[in-house]
């Protein structure tokens, strides 16, 4: 190597640290401020409301990303951060302890103390802190404390979904059906266009996370499939043909339901999908920009797997593998609607003819898959924090794809594995069908 060569080998490297340093800023700036920019619409009465036991409330939503950071970035650093409070360290974690008794989720909304004001003068505290590490932290500690930031930021943007699913129970609950925000665009019905179907080949294809860029660590090791011959549905189902699932007495016929699930709906009283409400005659949908009719195009939306699983059989179709979705949505890119879209609600199938044959993959719903949540052959999670929020695989937990209306597009990836047990129906679900070829 010459001379000139080695010096620009040598600029190149030392300039490394410095443009990752300014890049996590921006990215911490930027996913930070989008979680308070979330919550300018509410009251301060919205914050603190748990409505269900797999509701959080707001305030505990910003605290605990902001714990997050302090717990496993700050303290990890060699600054000698003091916490802003010691006591957040078990009130904001998953779990807190009081009163001999451990404490976690349905318990969340009793936190009427510390204040909302406190929590953000904590956020702000804690942010000055991280701003401060960004410009002292020499190279070789930032290279250390890298995967920890980033993985704190990817949490967050976890967490801004969960607020907006939160939130929306809570308001739903209110008689008034308060809107979080106000819609800005007009819906508009578009040509009704039928249900293609998109071959996948039989063979083996690998799946799952290969390095370069961040992932989970439940979206690795890569492996190697075996898919039979099978096709996908061109688009989600929609709500027009959810609908005709229900007046066919889709509620009401064992023969479509897994054992489980029929329990489910009957102890339940479940008729309809989560948020839509029979009035008059007809029905009509609960959404962040208040209640409304349904719109027959959109992608159904709120339903459990119990309720996909029942339509697909209906339909006489089944919920794809998360193996055939991951395969399938691999050579697409990645585009549709997402929470900067600000719709916070699925959306019909643009008009205009798309480069892409599966329509709508990622954005709008999560997806249902028929795959049991488990670890992928040679799975091994990463150590200490880097490994706390996904290396756990649960009973009757179920992966779903693609992202929705309420993800942001710079979180989601083909690989990404969410997953939710079979009967939730808060999160933004919905229903993509296959079929065996």
């Amino acid at each position: 190597m010459s001379a000139l060569a080695q010096a620009a080998h040598i600029r190149e490297e030392n300039s490394r640290p410095d443009a990752m340093r300014e890049q996590l800023r921006q990215h911490f700036h930027s996913v930070r401020g989008f979680t308070e920019e979330l919550c300018e619409p509410l009251e301060i009465e919205d914050f603190v409301v748990q409505s269900m036991p797999d509701v959080s409330p707001t305030k505990w939503h910003i605290a605990h990303t902001t714990w997050f950071f302090e717990a496993v970035v700050l303290a990890r650093a060699s600054l000698g951060h003091h916490p802003f409070d010691m006591q957040y360290a078990y009130l904001f974690n998953s779990y807190y302890v009081s009163l001999g008794e451990r404490h976690c989720r349905p318990k969340r909304g009793l936190l009427s103390r510390p204040t909302v004001a406190e929590i953000y003068r904590y956020r702000s505290y804690v942010d000055d802190a991280m701003e401060q590490l960004l410009d002292v932290v020499n190279n070789d500690e930032l290279m250390h404390l890298e995967p920890l930031i980033e993985i704190g930021l990817h949490h967050e943007q976890q967490h801004q979904e969960l607020l907006l699913m939160d939130i929306k129970h809570v308001l739903a609950q209110n008689p008034l059906a308060p809107a979080y925000v106000e819609a800005t665009k007009e819906w508009k019905a578009r040509e009704e266009t039928g249900l293609e179907w998109v071959d996948l080949a039989e063979g083996v294809q690998e799946i799952g996370h290969g390095g370069g860029g961040f992932a989970y660590d439940n979206e690795a090791p890569r492996h190697r499939v075996y898919l039979h011959p099978a096709r996908l549905a061109g688009r989600p189902v929609t709500v027009k043909e959810y609908l005709a699932f229900m007046e066919d007495g889709g509620y009401d016929r064992a023969e479509f339901w897994l054992s489980a699930g029929w329990n489910w709906l009957n102890e339940e009283g479940i008729q309809a999908p989560l948020y839509w409400f029979r009035t008059n005659g007809e029905w009509r949908i609960f959404t962040l920009t208040g209640m409304r009719s349904l719109h027959p195009d959109e992608p159904v939306c709120h339903v459990s797997y119990y309720e996909a699983d029942a339509y697909a059989r209906w339909a006489g179709a089944r919920l794809p593998t998360e193996a055939e979705w991951e395969v399938a949505a691999s050579p697409l890119t990645i585009r549709g609607n997402f929470v900067e879209d600000g719709n916070y609600h699925p959306i019909a199938m643009p008009a205009a003819a798309s480069d892409q044959p599966l329509q709508q993959m990622y954005g709008d719903v999560w997806e249902w898959t028929s795959s049991h949540y488990s670890p992928y052959p040679g799975f091994k999670p990463l150590p200490g924090p880097l490994g706390e929020y996904n290396g756990k695989f649960m009973a009757n937990q179920f992966v779903l794809r693609g992202g929705s209306c309420a993800t942001s597009i710079s979180h989601i990836r083909t690989t990404y594995r969410n997953f939710f047990p079979a009967d939730a129906r808060w999160p933004f679900t919905g229903i993509r069908l296959a079929q065996d070829s």
